[in-house]
């Protein structure tokens, strides 16, 4: 059974660092792509990082390019870490942040996330 679990979000002033955490289980890591995304309250969805989302390398949305970097464990271990380290934050920022996960086969073709955490919340205060 595919499960993902994060934590590490919490209320951190502007300028400030938080380090999300996505703890994977039940699945071949190597196998899988791997994203975090986050929704603002009023606002929809949006992708903000990815691992296997593209031919290599990890993809970042544009307002988060050179202030977030994403990152995993080793992957061919049955269970897995993948992080999501926030720097240099800001107001917009503030949303529930998810990590979901998808076999890369089937992503090819759909470009869908099948298996979601339940999230955790960053809020940051101006």
């Amino acid at each position: 059974e595919v499960q993902l679990v994060e934590s590490g979000g919490g209320l951190v002033q502007a300028g400030g660092s938080l380090r999300l955490s996505c703890a994977a289980s039940g699945f071949t890591f190597e196998d899988y792509v791997i994203g975090w995304f986050r929704q603002a309250p009023g606002k929809e969805r949006e992708e903000v990082a990815c691992i296997g989302c593209n031919d290599g390398g990890v993809y970042y949305t544009d307002s988060v390019k050179g202030r977030f970097t994403m990152s995993s464990d080793n992957p061919k271990k049955p269970k897995n870490t993948v992080y999501l380290q926030m720097n240099s934050l800001i107001p917009e920022d503030t949303a529930i942040y998810r990590c979901a996960a998808e076999e890369s086969a089937s992503f090819y073709y759909t470009r869908l996330f099948s298996y979601w955490g339940q999230g955790t919340p960053v809020t940051v205060s101006s």
